[in-house]
């Protein structure tokens, strides 16, 4: 027992030690600091000495010894007047008169308990009397409570610039006092000073000096501590776990004395009662939001944590997926977990310009008619950005607006947020009333404003992806029925030219027979046109096959010789990849262009080979050729014609066409020479050898 008391005052010792340098290298840092603490900093000076020797004395004495409390006393004093001085920083030395009697009163106290003390030592009575330790005591808790008092008065009633210096000694003063409070508290109830807590008091010195040393740095005032809301939410409810649990443990002993018979009976209906009302917490959403209103009321400057909540926006808008809720739906919780609202609707404007309902989140049973609101009623939300607070408006403390009778008559509807993108209204977001009801106020008006300007530029983007979407299509469909028309005005061209010559040729029999092969073979084209367009879909590829490359020039070539001088030249067996319909169109299209090119008489030529990977079909005019910046930038644009009356996209299909099949359409031009179209596709051998391989 005694090797442990002996342990305990060593480490006791220097903990006191330690307690005195760290005040020590205080006093210097506050010293070179000048203009730091004003005309305090001398008094802070002489108070952080006078802390030292007190740690010293009762480090070498010990803390019960009686120069040790003769040294405290000399302290309490020290820093008593320092927090006078501190009250000249920002000059209210004047108006804190009725505090002088204060600072008198706790100055004679301290005097008269440091007397006794050195009275009752000189006279060698003894201190262990428990009348006169509590009494000497008691003196101690007056001053130490008075201090603490002077403390606040001087923090609370300075200026917002001053608090930033006044803070730190201040917190030093706190640090002192505040575990010297319980120290002799502890010391009062039991009747003896507790060691444990008075070895700590040389530590807590020390943590006080290093907090009047970072006041006394450059930088000091620009030092902020600001927790999170989660640390500080979590922080108060441990806090209130363990004030719950000191106060179960607390009112439990004191029934303990109420006697055997009622005591555990008091217990068990305590902690039932306490259980009851603990649950009721939990279990209580009302209750739960008031308790979160009133602690971000109190504790924080502002009651949203905005990088919370735009992290949580950005998180709700952003999530996208298969199992994401659409964006209408993602509009309406953004806004809704602002103000922690269950439910809400999202309004849309329609083709009138009239609000209809867009889509409902947690709100099923809503009844909203048709046209939610008229144009009307839309005009302060539009011209003004409104937000309007539902309640104030059924009680005619708001703006008059003319709600329809479903808004008013539901009471569940709390608030209505625009969202405006560049002057024009998006939608309206209307938000169910919270759990706990509270006026919406300057704080939720501009967030849930710049809320709903974002969230309008969603809509805006969203309906304009829709719009480019929908245009792509029809702009997908009237290609093709360009194309169609183009191959109608060929195939127009080709039975006005059989009908002017039949009038002259009518009685030869070959040209009947040609006559009939033509008409069949417009027929046949005119009935693909129709395939073409009964199957259309945008993005759709039809399948190919293995064909005779020659023999579709052939054909094509066949349709053309008996009006224009057409030659085909074969270089042997050219079996390609393909769809006979599109490669016919292409050399339809391209034979077509050169004859139009080629002056009266000129030969076309058609010639069909193959090299080691592709099947070559070229087409070969003598016309008067291209320059390269029309090869560039006009040959293959749609709807750029230089003949009279054309369309401008032959050329540009016979492209697509062969690309769809997998091959590519070259083309070689001199002015003045003519110009060669070359169709490569993939030839069918080489494709089988890659699939064995």
């Amino acid at each position: 027992m005694s090797m442990s008391v002996s342990l305990l005052g060593a480490i006791e010792a220097i903990l006191w030690f330690t307690g005195a340098l760290a005040c020590i290298a205080t006093l210097v840092l506050v010293h070179r600091s000048r203009g730091r603490f004003g005309s305090a900093r001398i008094a802070l000076c002489a108070a952080l000495g006078v802390t030292a020797i007190w740690l010293i004395t009762g480090a070498v004495k010990g803390a019960e010894a009686g120069a040790t409390g003769a040294a405290e006393g000399l302290r309490n004093l020290a820093w008593i007047f320092a927090l006078f001085r501190l009250f000249a920083i920002d000059g209210r030395l004047d108006s804190v008169r009725p505090v002088r009697p204060l600072l008198a009163a706790l100055a004679f106290v301290e005097l008269l308990q440091s007397g006794s003390l050195v009275a009752l030592n000189l006279s060698g009575s003894a201190l262990a009397q428990d009348s006169v330790f509590r009494s000497l005591v008691s003196l101690r808790l007056l001053v130490l409570v008075g201090g603490l008092v002077l403390v606040h008065n001087l923090y609370a009633g300075a200026a917002q610039q001053a608090r930033l210096a006044i803070r730190w000694p201040a917190l030093t003063a706190t640090l002192l006092w505040g575990l010297d409070l319980n120290h002799y508290a502890i010391a009062f109830l039991t009747g003896d000073a507790p060691q444990v807590i008075s070895a700590l008091r040389g530590i807590s010195a020390a943590v006080a000096a290093g907090l009047l040393a970072i006041g006394a740095t450059a930088k000091s005032e620009t030092l902020r501590f600001q927790p999170s809301r989660s640390v500080t939410f979590q922080s108060i409810s441990l806090l209130l776990i363990g004030g719950y649990l000191s106060l179960m443990v607390a009112v439990s002993q004191w029934l303990s004395f109420v006697g055997e018979g009622y005591g555990r009976l008091l217990q068990v209906a305590f902690v039932a009662a306490v259980g009851t009302a603990g649950t009721f917490v939990a279990l209580s959403p009302r209750l739960r939001a008031w308790l979160r209103v009133t602690l971000v009321k109190h504790l924080f400057r502002h009651r949203y944590d905005y990088r919370a909540e735009w992290l949580r926006f950005t998180s709700t808008i952003g999530h996208v997926g298969p199992e994401s809720a659409p964006l209408n739906e993602r509009v309406i919780r953004a806004v809704s977990d602002i103000t922690d609202s269950p439910a809400g609707l999202l309004l849309v404007p329609g083709d009138t310009g009239a609000l209809h309902l867009a889509a409902q989140w947690n709100w099923v049973e809503a009844e909203v008619p048709s046209t939610a609101m008229d144009q009307i009623a839309l005009q302060p939300f539009e011209r003004e950005g409104f937000i309007a607070d539902l309640d104030a408006e059924r009680r005619g403390a708001g703006a008059g607006l003319l709600l329809p009778e479903w808004l008013a008559s539901d009471h569940r509807a709390w608030a209505l947020v625009p969202l405006l993108h560049f002057g024009r209204l998006e939608g309206i977001v209307v938000l169910a009333r919270p759990a706990h009801v509270r006026s919406l106020d300057w704080e939720d008006f501009d967030l849930l404003g710049v809320v709903g300007r974002q969230l309008a530029s969603y809509l805006a983007e969203h309906a304009g992806q829709a719009a480019l979407a929908e245009a792509a299509r029809f702009d997908e469909f009237h290609r093709r029925i360009a194309f169609v028309m183009h191959d109608i005005k060929n195939l127009a061209s080709q039975l006005g030219l059989l009908a002017r010559n039949a009038e002259r040729h009518a009685d030869n029999p070959e040209f009947r027979a040609d006559m009939l092969l033509t008409l069949r073979n417009s027929t046949d084209k005119l009935n693909g046109l129709v395939a073409r367009l009964s199957r259309y879909r945008p993005g759709s590829v039809e399948p190919t096959a293995p064909l005779a490359a020659e023999e579709v020039a052939r054909s094509v070539v066949s349709q053309f010789q008996l009006h224009h001088r057409l030659d085909l030249v074969e270089h042997g067996r050219c079996e390609v990849l393909a769809s006979a319909e599109k490669l016919e169109q292409v050399l339809l299209h391209l034979v077509q262009n050169a004859l139009d090119a080629c002056p009266g008489g000129t030969p076309v030529v058609v010639a069909v080979g193959s090299d080691d990977t592709h099947g070559r079909i070229e087409v070969i005019d003598s016309g008067p050729g291209m320059s390269p910046s029309f090869i560039r930038s006009r040959l293959f644009r749609p709807f750029d014609s230089t003949k009279a009356g054309g369309f401008g996209i032959g050329a540009y299909e016979a492209r697509e066409l062969v690309r769809t099949m997998g091959g590519a359409l070259e083309v070689d031009s001199k002015e003045g020479l003519g110009s060669r179209f070359t169709v490569l596709l993939p030839l069918a051998q080489r494709t089988r050898e890659a699939m064995v391989a």
